[in-house]
């Protein structure tokens, strides 16, 4: 029995027990001590999380106060805004005072280049040809190699960064919530997977891989050429592609949404370059490589997509065979309908018809599977799914060390998607970074890279798996020598109750080419204007026609249905930004090594280390922790140099001029009086004035105070797919 006088009077032994009162005391004083000990350490554990959490919900993002202040000054210089790295809590893009305009040198040399191309290739298509052809075969044969390279090493250091500590860090300031619910993110990541290729590749390659397998692989028509089949097309459209936009939209959402930087490519090299070569030569180069990339990407998907309206037309009109000419004429008018689009503020019907062009191809897809061979189609997904997964590294182990025929292969497939990916990834980056502002590292790269794949494993195996199944039945119109535009509507004819189905995939895939073009103009448009969320319309427009203009020569170079001049020249372009991609992971990891949440957990590490060593030198068991300054360099720092540049200049804040400044980040006021008020109606008045491709903007036309940039970075153009 114990003197405890909180103890209760269901403890007490009561006076029929005194006889054993000692013994049972003598068993029982251990176990009441530990427990006594347990309630005194949960007690204890609880006062000290509650004082923290006070600690934390007054902190103070200046440098420390009272005695240590004068010392750490003497020993140390100033930082920025007297504020230590690991104490800023980010800096959001909406937060710094910037002009944006246009970038004469860029949209220069970028459009001039691109320009001057399209003429060539509109006046003189051959030589176009000639050269196109000899660049192809040279870049397959000598740099094929890179591509896959490529592939690989951004997914593996994807996978590691999101794994990591690294994968922690928020996209967007400490404490930030989600823009989107995790409902709609997951939302706008499956529409960002569903495209174009759904309804021409899906159904077209895994039949062109049963008929004709990739070498030294399986034989043709059988039941491991159909697998294999599902397998090498899940590799090209699965976790390599997605993680190639992950990369770049996780470090532009980085440095946007945590360092405050423009929506540029070049911004995500700052720690790489330096700010004066990444807001100068070496920035605009990756600039101008990248709008170049997104321009042959883009221009290769939308000439897919008038290939398919072409053949379309062709079956539903009679109108005979696609021409080169029908495809120029689709072309013209579809771009018409991009720039009507872009110039005369209908932004927000073409972003709900965008939103209901991915219900429609969602639909399209789900009449194949309950018209289709159901059954069939059930069991093969899974079957599909884990061939991919089992033969993934043989097909990332394919190159030119297997013999001509994969090298021809890997050339005409492999290597072509992995540069149509390299080139898509400014344009479909851009966009997922605008979702995922508040995310997590780890959050977003695994749900990039895994969301979207999964849909279109499902969209693949669905309608790859009926086109081969109809041409093993037998089905009309299935051969082994029909065109890629043919097989999708050939899929439909054979299918009961849809003979309405072509009108309605005819309008979906203009819809498609009118809000790809539209959006991926407005990209250029933000590379070309430093940034600029809402790029002039002419600016929009100029960018859209060049990359009509680019589609119309690609198809030149080829017949009405073959996709050699789409794939030679998107092989071609996007040679220099495989180089920039590899370039990115090394910014993007050097950055992240200097993040102040990377540096609190270092910190962490290095002042718990040293002081459960000095601790138990000191007192063995008996010890707890304390916070007390330290002579420096002896102290949590171990041996980091927290005034260096690399971690302080990044938050010190300018004006629009780009000079320094004043800022407190724990009252967030500028030392010069500045507020965003100052701003806003100007702000506003530009939007209502400069785009008519926004949602945002068309509110500002109303209402010019309502309006300010955070509005307008984060709710536009999510139809990027």
């Amino acid at each position: 029995m114990t003197d405890d006088p909180t103890r209760t009077d269901e403890h007490d032994p009561g006076p029929d027990r005194q006889s054993d009162a000692p013994a049972e005391a003598t068993r029982r004083d251990p176990r009441e001590r530990i427990k006594a000990d347990a309630r005194r350490m949960r007690d204890d554990a609880k006062r000290v999380g509650r004082e923290t959490g006070r600690n934390l919900g007054q902190f103070d993002y200046r440098r420390p106060r009272g005695p240590v202040k004068a010392d750490l000054e003497d020993a140390h210089g100033h930082y920025p805004h007297d504020t230590h790295p690991i104490l800023v809590p980010g800096i959001a893009i909406d937060e710094q005072r910037r002009k944006y305009s246009l970038d004469t040198i860029i949209f220069a040399i970028a459009g001039g280049l691109t320009v001057a191309f399209v003429i060539w290739g509109i006046t003189s298509p051959s030589s176009v040809a000639s050269v196109a052809q000899t660049a192809y075969d040279w870049a397959t044969l000598n740099v094929g190699w890179l591509f896959n390279l490529v592939a690989i090493i951004i997914l593996v250091s994807l996978l590691i960064l999101a794994f990591s500590p690294y994968g922690k860090i928020p996209l967007g300031k400490d404490g930030e919530t989600s823009e989107f619910s995790t409902f709609s993110w997951v939302a706008m990541l499956f529409a960002a997977g569903i495209g174009i290729g759904v309804l021409f590749f899906g159904p077209s390659e895994p039949l062109t891989y049963f008929i004709s397998p990739p070498p030294l692989t399986n034989d043709p028509e059988t039941t491991e050429a159909l697998h294999g089949a599902m397998a090498q097309t899940y590799f090209h459209w699965g976790f390599h592609a997605w993680a190639m936009y992950a990369l770049v939209g996780g470090a532009i959402a980085y440095a946007a949404y945590r360092r405050g930087r423009s929506l540029l490519l070049s911004s995500i090299f700052q720690s790489l370059f330096g700010k004066r070569q990444t807001e100068g030569f070496a920035g605009k180069l990756v600039d101008i490589f990248a709008i170049v990339a997104t321009l042959f990407g883009t221009a290769a998907a939308l000439g897919i997509a008038a290939m398919q309206i072409g053949t379309g037309v062709s079956i539903v009109s009679g109108a005979g065979p696609m021409t080169n000419n029908m495809l120029v004429i689709i072309i013209l008018v579809l771009t018409l309908g991009f720039i009507i689009s872009a110039v005369s503020g209908v932004s927000r019907g073409i972003r709900y018809l965008s939103s209901i062009n991915i219900v429609l191809t969602v639909g399209i897809v789900a009449l194949v599977l309950f018209l289709g061979p159901t059954l069939y189609l059930l069991n093969l997904l899974p079957s599909a799914f884990m061939e991919y997964l089992g033969s993934m590294f043989d097909m990332m182990g394919r190159s030119l060390s297997w013999g001509a025929e994969t090298q021809e292969f890997q050339s005409l497939w492999t290597v072509y998607y992995w540069a149509w990916w390299i080139s898509w990834s400014p344009f479909v980056g851009t966009f997922i970074a605008r979702i995922s502002r508040g995310r997590s590292i780890r959050q977003f790269i695994l749900g990039t890279i895994f969301i979207p794949s999964t849909l279109l494993f499902v969209a693949y195996g669905i309608m790859g798996g009926t086109s081969i199944w109809m041409y093993r039945s037998g089905a009309s119109g299935f051969t082994d020598s029909m065109e890629a535009p043919e097989v999708f509507f050939t899929l439909i004819d054979n299918l009961p109750y849809v003979e309405w189905l072509p009108f309605v995939v005819i309008i979906v895939l203009a819809i498609f080419f009118i809000t790809s073009a539209d959006s991926a103009s407005v990209v250029m448009g933000m590379l070309t204007s430093r940034g600029d969320q809402e790029p002039k319309k002419w600016v929009v427009v100029f960018w859209g026609l060049v990359m009509s203009g680019i589609a119309v020569v690609m198809l030149l170079l080829g017949d009405a249905s073959a996709l050699e001049g789409l794939q030679q020249l998107v092989i071609v372009t996007a040679v220099p930004f495989a180089l920039v991609m590899l370039f990115i992971i090394v910014a993007w990891f050097k950055e992240l090594r200097t993040d102040p949440l990377a540096l609190r957990r270092q910190y962490a590490l290095n002042a718990v280390d040293n002081a459960v060593v000095a601790g138990a030198d000191a007192y063995g068991d008996d010890f707890a922790l304390q916070v007390v300054p330290t002579e420096p360099g002896d102290g949590a720092n171990g041996g980091i140099d927290s005034e260096h540049g690399d971690y302080t200049d990044w938050y010190q804040r300018t004006d629009e001029n780009g000079e320094p400044v004043g800022f407190d980040y724990e009252t967030g006021e500028w030392a010069d009086g500045w507020t965003p008020d100052d701003d806003s109606t100007a702000e506003a008045d530009a939007a209502a004035t400069t785009d008519a491709d926004s949602v945002t903007a068309s509110a500002s036309e109303s209402d010019p105070d309502s309006v300010t940039e955070a509005d307008s970075g984060s709710d536009r153009r999510e139809d990027h797919s």
